[in-house]
């Protein structure tokens, strides 16, 4: 059976209150990583999060809009990955210094937070936040489930930037589930043999079967995953207008021009005198440099 990476299958148990999903990426974490001059350390976390974040993107049950952040006290300051409910996600890292370890650890330091917002299109904002005690991504969001919703989650993450791959299984009880205990243990401790490469090389049908022959597993359509920016010269200029035009002509004077550069996809959206003239008069160009 064929791979099909940037995709997302979501699955459940005959025999138990659990549900799960597996997630490929590729083309998608090599776009989220492109032009940008991340240490490895950092594209393999990128990775992970993009991973993870679809896999809880998957689980919304509204339009809207989820935001997975680490804020790190270590050489990095935030990293970010945003998904919609379609499935499109962006991210992005900031560093305060060159990290000198590669381990999780090493890049977020010791009093970091996992800050996990949903934006439904109609609703109020939900934002939880829990203080990262752990080793690795993974556990600070079983964390996050198991303080926030009281949810027994198990998530494996993987992470390959020199192959350009990305992958990640999700289990958690079902929130109306009865016969939790025991069951939970016994899917998880079958999952927990997976090895990346089996994530990245086997179908889904194939992993499934590896982990779970002896159970009864549904398995849904897949779905697929891309990134997608969403950035445009309408939304800077939309941010422009709220700042005074003797401020931005001062910058266009001492710099030549006013340059934007997207944080996600580094398309750069310059305006010059004539465009903030514009911009104040809502008659902004549509160009992009």
């Amino acid at each position: 059976m064929s791979v099909q990476q940037d995709s997302i299958a979501r699955f459940s148990f005959t025999n138990h209150d659990v549900r799960g999903e597996l997630v490929r990426l590729q083309n998608s974490y090599q776009s989220l990583l492109q032009g940008h001059d991340y240490p490895l350390s950092v594209q393999q976390l990128l990775g992970e999060l993009m991973a993870v974040t679809s896999l809880l993107t998957a689980t919304l049950k509204f339009e809207g809009h989820i935001n997975v952040q680490i804020q790190g006290s270590g050489p990095l300051n935030y990293a970010t990955v945003n998904g919609s409910h379609n499935l499109e996600l962006r991210g992005a890292a900031r560093l305060t210094e060159t990290p000198a370890g590669s381990t999780f650890r090493d890049l977020v330091g010791d009093g970091a937070y996992l800050v996990i917002t949903l934006t439904p299109e109609q609703g109020e904002k939900y934002q939880g936040v829990v203080g990262i005690e752990g080793d690795s991504l993974s556990s600070a969001v079983e964390s996050y489930f198991l303080q926030s919703e009281q949810l027994p989650t198990r998530i494996w993450l993987f992470a390959d930037p020199a192959q350009g791959l990305a992958a990640g299984l999700f289990l958690q009880v079902l929130p109306a589930g009865t016969n939790t205990g025991s069951s939970f243990e016994h899917v998880n401790a079958l999952a927990a043999t997976i090895t990346a490469q089996e994530l990245y090389q086997l179908s889904t049908e194939e992993v499934l079967h590896r982990l779970y022959h002896e159970e009864q597993v549904e398995l849904y359509p897949e779905q697929a995953v891309q990134f997608f920016c969403g950035c445009s010269r309408e939304k800077t200029a939309a941010a422009l207008r709220n700042i005074p035009l003797a401020e931005l002509h001062n910058i266009i004077e001492q710099d030549g021009e006013l340059r934007l550069t997207c944080d996600y996809c580094l398309t750069d959206y310059v305006y010059n005198s004539f465009d903030v003239e514009a911009l104040k008069a809502h008659t902004a160009p549509s160009r992009a440099q």
